[in-house]
């Protein structure tokens, strides 16, 4: 059995010195660290960047490279769409689900335009062109997409803006986002260690004062003389930690660069910090939204239990948590041949029927039970109406003979991972709960008081989320609030 590392902060009055001294000393570096090293190393604090792999990135070069953006974005007014704050604060407190955090989303909201031209400044590049159907990332440029912001029962809820901004990029645009960043923390003054890994916390009375790191197996002690930002991921990777928070999550693939093991939440929690819904996580589904939105997804029982137009990642939470996985796209042949080939991302139907009894019996459903659903779809389907879920008309028609249907949990392998695939369960997932923060990213303990010199941000931190998702919003809440916590651990604090 593997020895613990242990996570306990230590007593400053225990070390004779430093190896290295600096103001504001950053852990991690995804697209939160490095947002929080380029705003704290401009309000002229001196930063050190410390990442345990041998270059940043983390599990952010990895993403599909949306960045959740409006108001009123100038790629939203090139697309022709006027969009406002207040819209997108009420989308978002919808979609994020109950105890979605009111003051971040409403602060992100506000700000977000001011956040593009931060990005766009520091080289990160947007096409000004509109994808218009649902897929997880488009096989194009296009620098705008729906978010699920047109369905229902958002477009009941806020005026519809598509604001998914997508990096430009050919394939996933995480690793251009990255490369941007990385190249604009190296023309900076900030100072780089890589190959360090973060092991505990140094305190000085109720004060975070540095961190104890392990450098190609030498212990490393740094000082921070304002503060340190912990941006080292979530705990998807982490199978002791998933078992006790977030169960549900077990034994599916895991959407990180394999790195996201909840170290800086635990190094936090043992310095007492609060954490906020750990139980939450992103269910990235393994099946093509172009396909299950011109068909329908059902349960073990043939009954559906969403709109297929909605976000997919929001399908993908109803998959999991109400049907533990076990669902069924059902299209016909029209319905198929419809997505382009370089949409399908290699999915082929896993059973082929004549009739709807076929079917039932080969997918192992009651007698009748695709029947009765697809009927009902079909009668209203004809009148344009899905009365039911309220699937826009736009993607409503009768399904006719042949049928097919698709089992979810065969996953599939999206081309950016070559011949890889979701690894099983038929879903990827990664964990959206951690530390509980102020908009400042300050870093709370269980009275709701601030931890002094501890900062956090990214998904080490609870954030715009509680128990839903919408791409783009872990990579615009990593840079955007990993900006403000970089900006705060850099003010000095009074007497220190």
């Amino acid at each position: 059995m593997t020895a613990r590392v242990p996570v306990t902060p230590i007593d400053v009055s225990t070390l004779e010195q430093y190896d290295h001294e600096t103001d504001v000393l950053i852990i991690g570096y995804g697209c939160a660290g490095a947002s929080a090293a380029l705003e704290a190393c401009a309000a002229g604090a001196d930063v050190v960047l410390l990442e345990r792999q041998s270059g940043g990135g983390g599990s952010s070069a990895l993403s599909g490279g949306e960045i959740y953006l409006g108001g009123g974005t100038p790629i939203q007014e090139a697309c022709g769409f006027t969009d406002t704050p207040e819209d997108m604060e009420k989308f978002l407190l919808a979609a994020l689900g109950p105890d979605a955090d009111r003051a971040k989303i409403g602060l992100y909201s506000r700000e977000s335009v001011a956040h593009y031209q931060w990005l766009v400044d520091h080289g990160v590049p947007f096409k000004p062109s509109l994808w218009d159907s649902p897929t997880w990332v488009p096989p194009t440029e296009d620098g705008l997409m729906w978010m699920g912001e047109n369905s229902y029962p958002f477009y009941e809820i806020a005026e519809p803006a598509p604001r998914g901004h997508r990096v430009t990029s050919s394939g996933f645009g995480g690793k251009v986002l990255m490369a941007v960043l990385s190249e604009a923390v190296e023309k900076s003054a900030v100072t780089v260690h890589t190959d360090t890994s973060a092991l505990r916390l140094i305190k000085d009375g109720d004060r975070v004062v540095g961190v104890v790191a392990r450098h190609f197996g030498e212990t490393v002690h740094y000082r921070a003389r304002r503060g340190v930002v912990i941006t080292t991921g979530g705990f998807a990777d982490n199978k002791e930690m998933l078992a006790q928070h977030a169960p549900q999550l077990v034994g599916l693939g895991v959407n990180s660069d394999g790195g996201d093991d909840g170290r800086g939440i635990v190094m936090a929690q043992a310095a007492g910090a609060a954490v906020r819904h750990m139980s939450a996580g992103q269910v990235g589904i393994s099946l093509v939204p172009g396909m299950m939105v011109r068909g329908m997804i059902v349960d073990s029982m043939g009954r559906r239990f969403i709109n297929e137009d909605v976000y997919p990642g929001l399908v993908g939470q109803a998959a999991l948590f109400q049907h533990r996985l076990r669902v069924w796209v059902i299209l016909d042949e029209q319905a198929y041949e419809e997505v382009p080939v370089d949409e399908r991302w290699g999915v082929q139907p896993h059973f082929v029927a004549e009739t709807l009894e076929e079917l039932e019996a080969e997918i192992g459903m009651p007698e009748g039970a695709l029947q009765t659903t697809v009927g009902e779809y079909n009668r209203f389907a004809e009148r344009g109406e899905d009365p039911y879920f309220h699937k826009s008309a736009r993607w409503l028609r009768p399904l006719r003979s042949p049928f097919a249907a698709i089992d979810v949990r065969r996953g599939m392998a999206p081309p950016e991972y070559g011949d890889g695939g979701t690894g099983s369960g038929g879903a990827e997932v990664f964990t959206i709960g951690g530390l509980h923060t102020t908009v400042d990213g300050v870093v709370l303990d269980l009275d709701g008081e601030s931890i002094p010199g501890l900062f956090a941000a990214g998904r080490a931190t609870s954030g715009l989320h509680s128990w839903g998702y919408i791409s783009g919003t872990s990579l615009g809440d990593g840079t955007f609030f990993g900006r403000r916590a970089g900006s705060a651990a850099a003010t000095p604090a009074p007497g220190v």
